[in-house]
């Protein structure tokens, strides 16, 4: 069954939201706001049907013509980089209204290059019908798509794919049995680079002893291969510099900083390491080469600072917050703890500045803190260009 419906918007991981005559909701993949579309309805729910596009009637003035070569999750390839940023704009108004209903102070920052900006990929190896094939895997069925040129992926990267892409398949398909299953029980190949170090590439678990060289804010800091960073070095690089302007703005009442989630330390460093005498600096984080490489990484910057290896959530009763404290939290995607938002909104910090990579649970998040603090301002960055996602950072002070 084909229905003919207006496109009110597009929701967070890019799909269009119509409604059916019953004004029920309708989810239509590649359709964009203010377009007219024609979709198969492919199930119903109670409250909202899921479809296929079939045709776009009236087209928005955003969609372009020459879409180019994409790949599994650039859902905004159709539209024009200004077009996409607009979208998600408004996205994040959106989940931000659920707990400030009021006009925010909101920036959108865009990434300088919306293609070929990434510094890491990861691949998935299949064979379909004899041929191995080395590339995303696509939803809904995750069957992989071949990439040989990666629209998303950096110059460095694609110039290395052919070369890398060769390697791969030399062993799943040549040498000795037992390194060929080993190659096929691995799957993902992940292939990164960095300025100081290259491209750089493994099949399977990261090497241990491999450990990577990247920048940020005119700092060095060392990655281990299973550490986190930007896949967006010049968003990544403008992220961290807000991240101090936000701490440098409320360092006469706040120059100590408690960085939670705090990875290699990146945040903390690059707000202590110009003051080193101003605050004290201490990162939680669970991940134990992130810590080591965190305390290598203050140490070559000359600033003291403690990092510990916990949980942040379980460690609570140990984390010491006071009246000057700048608190940093940079969770995964899946937000804060449970526990920490609570615990963060009766502590006496004066500013929290959080770093959030999914916009729905950093609104859940927010929620908590908002019952003592209020948002001063909101950075949109475009960490992930023509895809769905895209990173936020909040800066909330208590209110008095």
């Amino acid at each position: 069954m084909t229905v003919t419906l207006k496109i009110e918007k597009n929701v967070y991981g890019g799909d269009g939201l119509g409604r059916m005559g019953s004004g029920r909701v309708a989810f239509v993949p590649g359709a964009f706001a203010g377009e007219t579309v024609r979709a198969e309805i492919l199930a119903e729910k109670k409250n909202y049907v899921t479809t296929r596009l079939v045709e776009v009637e009236t087209p928005s003035p955003d969609r372009v013509k020459d879409v180019g070569p994409t790949v599994p999750g650039m859902v905004y390839a159709p539209v024009s980089y200004a077009g996409e940023l607009r979208l998600k704009q408004d996205q994040l108004e959106n989940f931000l209204w659920k707990v400030a209903p009021t006009v925010l102070p909101l920036e959108v920052i865009p990434s300088p290059q919306p293609l070929n900006y990434r510094n890491k990929v990861t691949y998935h190896t299949e064979k379909r019908q004899g041929k191995w094939l080395l590339g995303y895997r696509a939803e809904p069925e995750h069957r992989v798509v071949d990439v040989t040129e990666d629209p998303l992926a950096c110059p460095a990267i694609n110039a290395a794919l052919p070369g890398i892409r060769s390697s791969v398949f030399a062993l799943l398909t040549q040498g000795a049995r037992a390194v060929r299953q080993s190659a096929k029980e691995a799957d993902n190949v992940t292939i990164r680079w960095t300025p100081l170090d290259g491209v750089k590439w493994w099949l399977g678990e990261p090497p241990r002893d491999l450990e990577l060289r990247e920048q940020a804010d005119g700092r060095r800091f060392r990655v281990s291969t299973d550490g986190f960073w930007q896949v967006n070095p010049a968003v990544g690089d403008r992220l961290a510099k807000l991240v101090r302007a936000a701490y440098e703005e409320a360092a006469d009442r706040a120059p100590h900083v408690l960085d939670l989630y705090c990875g290699v330390g990146v945040f903390g460093l690059c707000c202590a390491a110009p003051h080193p005498a101003q605050g004290r600096l201490v990162g939680i984080e669970s991940g134990r080469s992130a810590v080591a490489a965190a305390k290598r990484n203050a140490e070559a910057l000359g600033v003291k600072a403690s990092f510990f290896c916990e949980r942040v959530g379980g460690s609570l009763n140990r984390i010491k917050v006071g009246p000057q404290h700048t608190v940093i939290v940079d969770p995964p995607r899946g937000g804060l703890e449970p526990n920490v938002a609570p615990w963060l909104a009766n502590r006496p910090a004066p500013r929290i500045v959080y770093v959030s990579c999914d916009p729905a649970t950093l609104a859940r998040d927010l929620n908590a803190l908002m019952k003592s603090y209020r948002i001063s301002y909101v950075k949109l960055l475009d960490m992930f260009p023509r895809t769905a996602r895209f990173e936020t950072m909040v800066v909330l002070d208590r209110k008095s």
